[in-house]
């Protein structure tokens, strides 16, 4: 399978992760699917009272420099090793 395959293939068992994931966790994946699926931030950060999107925001912005397939390839090793950790099969 090529890259954007085994993406797609994580991203899909990215959502049976158990519910009791961290937020920083949910974050890091968060921003690298952003980054790998759209590309650099295109968005203004959120006003502060917006907590939520303003971290969704952050997390997207920390992983700007990286490349679609760096961020693709990273977002696999993080999916990996969160179902790793949570016993169910990578």
């Amino acid at each position: 399978m090529g890259l954007k395959e085994d993406f797609e293939l994580y991203a899909a068992k990215a959502k049976t992760l158990p519910a009791n994931q961290t937020n920083e966790d949910l974050l890091i994946i968060y921003g690298l699917y952003k980054q790998a699926t759209v590309g650099p931030v295109n968005t203004a950060r959120p006003g502060m009272f917006n907590m939520k999107d303003r971290a969704k925001w952050d997390a997207w912005k920390a992983v700007e420099g990286k490349s679609k397939d760096e961020a693709m390839n990273d977002y696999i090793t993080k999916v990996k090793q969160l179902l790793e950790a949570a016993g169910l099969p990578a």
